[in-house]
């Protein structure tokens, strides 16, 4: 008797971890949008976790500024588009991007896109419920330029549990008879009941801290910079920026990681400190908040010296 209790409460913990690590956005947005979703794969045979990945991950859970100013929920652009646009700093500054009347628009023009896109052909010969060739595929036929970008689909597939949405096992998109080609017809008339979005914590699960007047977050295991960059609406980009390394660099857990521009000097009161072993130029400006360059030019010293053990620098 004891140890089925004792199983219980193995299995109550872990429940109650994992439903700590969802983020609440995310639940309401899947709760909003299963039904489009699975519309879109009974009409064309996408999977329906797949567009739900895609609407989370592009539009921060229906709150980025596309999602809202344009109900864009799919990043899609204004190439080959007659209808209205919004202009948004992307890959190149003051890009065009569609701007639709509704979410649900925007999920059918969605599926029309890749049922027409001919980069995206090879895809409907997939089974609509194999989420992770789907999207490998969006990925190799350069749906976006992210290089994780089927990793961060596949993460929120499986960390939202989207896959049981994929009910459609031989679900494929009619064809033409003769030319094999897809044919798009418009989803049938459905009506779509709304869901309150709620109160949204826009910094997800990460809890914010500050450095030096800078705000940072701890990493955790399973992060990494394109994650965090999407969890807090920020491009992966920046996010390296602030902390001057490349996206080849690696992100351990307990690493702080600035959503910020860290600052040219040191907080008051931190004028000097004495290099100790193990030290890095890099590991004092990330424990200091302060940028590389700035310690180096307050020091004095060339770039390419590293941090001598004893040697007292310069904060301020």
């Amino acid at each position: 008797m004891k140890k089925k209790y004792l199983f219980l409460i193995i299995i109550f913990c872990v429940t109650t971890i994992s439903a700590q690590k969802q983020n609440s956005a995310y639940l309401n947005y899947i709760e909003k949008y299963h039904e489009t979703a699975e519309i879109q794969q009974r009409e064309y045979g996408i999977p329906a976790s797949i567009t739900l990945a895609q609407g989370l991950l592009e539009s921060g859970a229906g709150i980025s500024r596309l999602a809202v100013d344009a109900n864009n929920h799919f990043g899609i652009k204004c190439h080959n588009w007659q209808g209205e646009g919004i202009y948004v700093d992307d890959d190149l500054k003051n890009e065009c991007f569609r701007k639709y009347k509704s979410a649900i628009d925007s999920y059918e023009d969605h599926s029309a896109f890749l049922v027409n896109g001919k980069r995206y052909a090879s895809l409907f010969n997939l089974n609509p419920t194999d989420y992770e060739s789907w999207a490998y595929g969006l990925k190799n036929a350069g749906y976006a330029t992210d290089p994780t970008y089927a990793y961060k689909l596949i993460s929120i597939i499986e960390d939202y549990q989207l896959h049981k949405y994929d009910t459609k096992k031989d679900a494929q998109p009619e064809r033409d008879p003769k030319t094999r080609e897809i044919i798009y017809k418009k989803p049938k008339t459905v009506d779509y009941q709304e869901f309150s979005m709620g109160v949204i914590n826009p910094y997800g699960e990460h809890e914010i801290l500050q450095n030096n007047g800078v705000k940072f977050v701890i990493a955790v295991k399973g992060d990494t910079y394109g994650s965090i960059a999407d969890e807090l609406r920020i491009s992966e980009k920046k996010l390296l920026q602030y902390n001057e390394i490349d996206v080849k660099t690696p992100l351990l857990a307990g690493q702080r990681v600035y959503i910020k521009a860290k600052k040219k000097k040191a907080a008051k009161g931190i004028d000097t400190y004495t290099i100790r072993r193990g030290d890095s130029m890099y590991s004092i400006s990330q424990e200091f908040g302060v940028k590389i360059q700035s310690l180096y030019d307050m020091n004095k010293m060339p770039y390419s010296e590293g941090a001598k053990e004893g040697k007292i620098l310069k904060m301020r």
